[in-house]
Formats: structure tokens, C-alpha cells, sequence
């Protein structure tokens, strides 16, 4: 998959100039937030749950090979096999090696965000399989030729209007009328899903949690596309990251009661299946073969490291949900696969810092984020060592270096900074009192801020510096 994260700045911009795109973020927004409230609020222990997947999950990855290596027992025991990638490329190949074998035509798919950073859909489709997305968003950008904007509602972007006119104009040659009601754009989907689903030779899903104890591939889905996916067709392959082991039951049972209420706001998604090789002879159902592909992509060189942390990530996207840059200009302005903060954390890491050096600075450092993260991720941090990275590699942009620069010079010299500063307060003092349209609380135009003042006002600092404030209390006492 292409990563465009240089674009980040001028797809931003353009972001915010599109009036459907923001009706649709605003909407997304309320009903993500206020349904984790509730769902938060209902469950009185939760924040002892946060905890507990903290320790859960830095345990795990304290020992990772460890666990990895007892997910595999479990695997191969059931009559599975485990296949390892170092990165999308061995990870395609393999794919492609188990559908070659199985003589696959075509390849349903459930949600699956590895896939997605590896390019599966495009590496099959090079190699002349039909893939189909089965997941009802994934479904939409798919038939749009987009990719997610959210990792949990990928489609989140698009308008009621929008998916009505991307049916009719995909289904309309089946004979299909043109529908507009959610439950009518449902059905229809399952109606064209279904002989997909029955015809299909090999299934691809996502992986939410490993048990390690049990080599049971936990998916959480709220369509039920996942458990056909992996049930119908001969063949089902989990692509997911390794970073997704947990150790037994108990553990994952803490997981799955902070993913739902963080992601959707529900106490459980509709569905949460646990699978466990292919089918028995005595089964009435399932897959003759079952593979998991474990993709590391980067992610064993972050263990160990002051970036660890991100690993605990469960993919709910509350981050994303609650932050207001990514609320303002969606998924695809981040260029890749994980967009919002997690994104911003995340992607340096695997597509290489240098490559998106403009994504830890799409942050206000507001720490919503950190606050609404289920495994207590301290993502303001991280993003601010990103920052500091970027300083000390040279990869930071010219202004940015020119600003840290006098920053530097200015901050080690105390009697320059008392003076600047006193300076800086008496100026804004002015502004606030001279400039057109400003108050005396606020001002309204900045030079060399416009990107602050363009859409909101600059407070009136006090008529003091802290440093002066500091000194008279001091004295007092």
C-alpha cells in the first residue's frame, strides 16, 4: 500500500474545505463520544480495567517470544499452521503461496488492518484473484476505491447520499433498485454479499486478540461477516500483528469488556467468536485448512524501546474518536493505514520517521487521547518524543528548526528570557487593545499566527510574566 504521508499538510487543508466531509465527521463524532460515556459510566470498575490491561499487555510484551511461541503450540496442535512474516512482502507471498495450493478464484475478506498496511488486496488482485470485502464499510470503499478512514468504521467519511449513489451505480446492472434508508443499504449488501459468501475458496480475516494458552484467534465483529468469512470458504487465513497475543482467557475476557465499550460504546460487540484450527470431521461446519500469518512490519524493533507503549494498542479507535484534529479532517489526510493519534504515534515507526515527519505535530497535545485510551497509552508523550526525533535526526522542517533554534539560545539565558518575555506580554497587551476586531480579552489577528487566528481568537495573556509573579509572592512570603 502507498504511503502518501508526505501529503499530510496540503490533504489537510483540503480536508477542511470540504463541507461534507466535516457534516459527516460531526456526526460520527457525537455518537462515538457519547456512547463510550455511557457505555464508560455503566461499568464501575472500569478504570480498574484500564489498569489491568496495562499490566496485562506490558507483561506480554516483556515476554513476547515466549507467548508467540506458546500461540503457535496451540495452533498446530489443533491441526493449524502458524507462518511468519518480517514484513508485508514475505507476508503477501505466503497468502498468495496457500491460495495458489488451494486454487482460489475468489477471496472473501473480513476486517483485517494488517492486510490493509501489507497491500494484500492488491498483491491478490495483481496475481488475478477476485477479492471482496465483506465487511459493510470496508464493502463501500472498496466499491469506491478509497481506503478506511477510521479503523473501526471505515467508512466513516462518506454520507448517507454518497453510499445510496455508490450502490446504485455498482448493483444497478444485478437488477437492483436504488435505496437510501440504512437498514435498506444494509440489506441490499447482504443480498449481493450472500452468493459471495457461498461461492467463495479462500477467507481472510483480522485477528483482535491471540490466546496464547489455547491458540484460539479471537474476532470481534457487529455483522457476523467475520465468523462466514472464516467458516464458508475451504480455506481461512488470520493476518494479524504479533503484538496481539494475550495470555489465557481471563486476560482476554478483561480485554473484550474495555474494546467494546471504547470502540462502539456497547458493554460487547454482537459478535466475538473464538477460533481454533479448522473444522473437526464431527463439525458441521468450517474450514478444511486454517492458517495464521503473524506479521511483524517493524514492530519487533520497537520493542525494548522508549516507544514500547504503543504496542498495547487495541485498535478501538476512542484516540481518534475524541481528537479534534483527526474529528476536523478525517482518516485520509494521515496518508496511511492508522490515522488520529495512534496513527501519529504509530506510523513513523513502521513507514520510518523521516517519511511522515509532519504527523506528531498534527496534535494540540490536549491528552484526550491518553485519557480515553482503554490501556492507558500515554500518547502525548510519545508524540512529543517523535518531536524531539525529529530535532535531533535533522529530519525536522526548516521553520521548525530555525524556531527550536532561537528557542534554545533564548531559554539558556535567564536574564534574555525575562526580557523577551516582559516584552512579549506588553506587546499582546497592545494588540489586544489596537488591532481591528480584537478585545480586551482576546486578539482577534497575530502576525506569523495566522493559522491560530484564522479560526480562533488569541487570549490576552496577564499583565505580568510568571517569573515576575513568582518573585513578588516570594518576597510576600
Amino acid at each position: 500500500m502507498r504511503i502518501r504521508t508526505h501529503d499530510f499538510r496540503s490533504a489537510s487543508r483540503a480536508a477542511l474545505l470540504d463541507s461534507d466531509l466535516r457534516s459527516a465527521m460531526e456526526r460520527a463524532e457525537g455518537g462515538f463520544v457519547d456512547t463510550r460515556k455511557s457505555a464508560v459510566e455503566s461499568l464501575e470498575n472500569f478504570e480498574e480495567f484500564r489498569e489491568y490491561a496495562r499490566q496485562v499487555k506490558n507483561h506480554v510484551l516483556q515476554h513476547l517470544d515466549s507467548y508467540l511461541c506458546r500461540f503457535e503450540s496451540g495452533v498446530v496442535e489443533s491441526g493449524g499452521v502458524v507462518h511468519w512474516a518480517r514484513n508485508g512482502s514475505e507476508a503477501n507471498r505466503i497468502v498468495l503461496d496457500i491460495c495458489k495450493r488451494a486454487k482460489a478464484r475468489k477471496i472473501i475478506k473480513g476486517k483485517s488492518m494488517v492486510s490493509e498496511e501489507t497491500g494484500t488486496n492488491e498483491a491478490l488482485e495483481a496475481a488475478g484473484h477476485e477479492v471482496v470485502e465483506t465487511d459493510l464499510g470496508e464493502y463501500i470503499i472498496q466499491l469506491a476505491g478509497e481506503t478506511p478512514s477510521h479503523i473501526i468504521a471505515p467508512a466513516v467519511h462518506k454520507s448517507r447520499q454518497a453510499v445510496t449513489d455508490l450502490f446504485y451505480r455498482f448493483h444497478k446492472d444485478q437488477g437492483l433498485p436504488k435505496v437510501s434508508g440504512h437498514q435498506e443499504i444494509v440489506n441490499q449488501a447482504r443480498q449481493v454479499l450472500r452468493d459471495h459468501f457461498c461461492t467463495a475458496d479462500v477467507g481472510i480475516t483480522g485477528g483482535n486478540f491471540l490466546v496464547a494458552d489455547t491458540g484460539s484467534v479471537a474476532i470481534v465483529t457487529n455483522e457476523g461477516n467475520g465468523d462466514l468469512t472464516a467458516t464458508l470458504p475451504a480455506v481461512h487465513v488470520v493476518m494479524t500483528s504479533i503484538e496481539k497475543v494475550v495470555p489465557d482467557m481471563e486476560a482476554l475476557g478483561g480485554l473484550l469488556r474495555l474494546l467494546g465499550r471504547s470502540a462502539t460504546g456497547q458493554a460487547m460487540s454482537v459478535y466475538t467468536t473464538l477460533f481454533n484450527g479448522p473444522g473437526r470431521h464431527d463439525d458441521p461446519d468450517g474450514p478444511q485448512e486454517f492458517h495464521v500469518v503473524l506479521v511483524d512490519n517493524g514492530r519487533s524493533g520497537v520493542l525494548g524501546g522508549e516507544f514500547q507503549d504503543i504496542l498495547r494498542c487495541i485498535k478501538c479507535g476512542a484516540c481518534m474518536n475524541h481528537c479534534p484534529v483527526y474529528t476536523s479532517i478525517g482518516g485520509h489526510a494521515y496518508g496511511w493505514v492508522y490515522p488520529g493519534p495512534m496513527g501519529s504515534v504509530l506510523t513513523p515507526l513502521l513507514a520510518g520517521r523521516r517519511n511522515a515527519s509532519d504527523l506528531p505535530h498534527a496534535c494540540s497535545l490536549n491528552g484526550r487521547c491518553a485519557t480515553v485510551c482503554p490501556v492507558k497509552i500515554p500518547l502525548p508523550e510519545l508524540l512529543r518524543a517523535h518531536r524531539r526525533g525529529l530535532i535531533v535526526t535533522g529530519d525536522a522542517g526548516t521553520m521548525q528548526k530555525l524556531v527550536m533554534g532561537v528557542w534554545f539560545q533564548v531559554a539558556r539565558r535567564c536574564s534574555m528570557y525575562r526580557l523577551l518575555t516582559r516584552i512579549a506580554v506588553r506587546l499582546l497587551g497592545m494588540m489586544a487593545t489596537c488591532f481591528p476586531g480584537s478585545s480586551r480579552g482576546s486578539i482577534r489577528v497575530l502576525p506569523l499566527m495566522s493559522g491560530w487566528t484564522d479560526t480562533r481568537d488569541f487570549p490576552r495573556p496577564g499583565q505580568s510574566t510568571f517569573q515576575s509573579l513568582w518573585k513578588q509572592r516570594r518576597e510576600r512570603h
